[in-house]
């Protein structure tokens, strides 16, 4: 009996081990670094290292987002763990990515939206929808804009128009809207905070937004007071506390103020993104610091904004990517390239399209391999 009772307790020592370690080898293989890996024309995921973990089997794969990666296989789109589990087995037209715990996904020409475990909280039946942003996603039909919450619920039904060539979206809690060719501001509950009575108006970015009103653009706060009366022909959103404006086809960046930070100069600019502004003079595109300073001088056919540290430029028709000092940490050498994001970029190069990772150390690993 003594045994028999000794033999139990050892078997259920043993079944716990065994799970505990089945959990423990689980939540490595969820926390551990998986990249897109490219062989030949499939898709797979390897460790930094190139050792491949998902065999290479579907026709497309983005990196993981939010513990989940779409993938995609005889045109249908799903998503996978990090374990190689089809959480979401392809089956949709298309799907964006999760953000906030939700992907927009579209099944014969209509829009829903599913939760990390596949189901479908918004069955398609929206004509268009759009990721959600501080929990609600903007949803069109109809030829209409409204919104709804992570519950599917219509929080606005679609009536607002849109015809810019992206979705509303709230920022800082508040949305801009259209509706006759006005614009103007609602908040999370639909209701209308700032009437809409402007020309054209931008998000609000860092307590601001840019309003149009008889032809020129200025910056209103959240009641609608004019904090920058209009007057330049073009403004964009604040971003590191400077915001770029237009005056006679000429751009430059001004503080929340009003004063000119960088006098009206270049031929185009854009925002401030890890502390520098992409500029471009004669056809060319440099970088400027915010006291005005060209960190790397006009020199490039075409440049993005810096992301994580790199920011991508074009010479002589080929993309690479340099750093905040202006040095090539990856010299222009592909057919086209994406800005990075977790620590990677999507590049093309004769047609194949594949992964990149800059490390510490200077090495660029490509994750491609015939």
């Amino acid at each position: 009996m003594r045994n028999k009772i000794q033999n139990l307790t050892n078997m259920k020592k043993q079944t716990f081990f065994i799970v505990v370690f089945g959990l423990l080898l689980a939540s490595c293989q969820q926390n551990q670094e998986l990249i897109p890996y490219r062989k030949g024309d499939k898709w797979g995921f390897c460790t930094p290292d190139k050792k491949v973990v998902i065999q290479p089997k579907y026709d497309d794969a983005l990196p993981f987002h939010e513990g989940l990666a779409r993938v995609e296989l005889n045109g249908k789109y799903g998503f996978i763990d990090k374990t190689g589990k089809e959480i979401v087995p392809p089956k949709y037209d298309y799907a964006s990515n999760f953000i906030e715990g939700f992907a927009p996904v579209e099944l014969n020409y209509k829009w829903g939206f599913i939760d990390k475990t596949g189901k479908e909280i918004v069955t398609p039946k929206y004509d268009k929808a759009w990721n959600f942003q501080e929990g609600f996603a903007w949803v069109r039909l109809n030829y209409k804009w409204g919104f709804i919450d992570t519950t599917g619920k219509e929080i606005v039904t679609p009536k607002y128009d849109n015809p810019t060539f992206y979705a509303p979206h709230f920022h800082e809690g508040l949305a801009r809207v259209m509706l006759n060719d006005k614009y103007g501001f609602i908040d999370k509950t639909g209701k209308v905070i700032l009437p809409l009575k402007y020309d054209n108006a931008y998000d609000f970015h860092e307590g601001l937004a840019g309003v149009k009103l008889n032809g020129k653009y200025g910056f209103i706060d959240k009641t609608g007071k004019v904090i920058l009366p209009p007057k330049y022909d073009i403004v964009w959103k604040f971003t590191e506390g400077l915001a770029w404006v237009e005056l006679n086809d000429k751009r430059g960046f001004i503080d929340k103020t009003g004063k000119e930070i960088v006098p009206p100069k270049y031929d185009k600019a854009w925002n401030f993104q890890e502390g520098l502004a992409r500029v471009k003079l004669n056809y060319r595109w440099g970088f400027i610091d915010k006291t005005g300073k060209e960190i790397v001088p006009p020199m490039y056919d075409d440049a993005d904004d810096f992301k994580e540290g790199l920011a991508r430029v074009k010479l002589n028709g080929k993309w690479g990517f340099i750093d905040k000092t202006g040095k090539e940490i990856v010299p222009p050498k592909y057919d086209y390239a994406w800005d990075f994001q977790e620590s990677l970029a999507r590049v093309k190069l004769n047609e194949k399209d594949f992964y990149i990772k800059v490390f510490p150390d200077g090495r660029v690993i490509e994750y491609y391999d015939e």
